[in-house]
């Protein structure tokens, strides 16, 4: 019974879903050569053309530069971004998406609304936009959990 009333209970559900959800991301991903966490960068720099640093690039990932110093060479050896030096202050180094990592955004974008098609298939436009203000209220619940008893939420 404890089994049972575990599996369906709404943790359990929740991990199962991201889970699998982060499957099919991968599996998508993978065949147009992207490795998981590096979809993120291309959205962040579509949407600031002018370039962004590392250090804001960590930022907006809400990660150490170090990680993304990693992630960033792995694309600059795929040619999907390029860093060059700030034309002002040649200390800092700003990361731009080459034509490839722009063709590869649009790929990208279509390779997730397909998930989404996937995802919710079969749940109609009122329970989506029911369970997405459920997920917001959650989240809102969360944040304001952590705010209190002290701990900084990261989201």
């Amino acid at each position: 019974m404890f089994n049972e009333e575990r599996r369906d209970s709404l943790y359990h559900l929740f991990s199962q879903i991201i889970r699998l959800h982060f499957m099919r991301v991968h599996a998508h991903l993978e065949k147009i050569g992207l490795y998981p966490g590096q979809h993120p960068v291309l959205f962040i720099l579509k949407h600031h053309k002018e370039g962004l640093s590392q250090r804001e690039l960590a930022d907006h990932m809400k990660i150490k530069p170090a990680t993304i110093t990693v992630m960033l060479k792995r694309l600059e050896n795929a040619q999907v971004v390029t860093r060059r030096p700030d034309p002002v202050d040649q200390r800092i180094t700003r990361v731009y998406l080459t034509e490839k990592g722009l063709a590869l955004t649009g790929e990208m974008e279509q390779a997730l609304m397909e998930i989404d098609r996937e995802l919710f298939s079969h749940i109609t436009v009122e329970e989506q936009a029911l369970l997405r203000r459920l997920f917001m209220q959650m989240r809102d619940n969360l944040i304001e959990a952590n705010k209190k008893s002290g701990d900084e939420a990261r989201c």
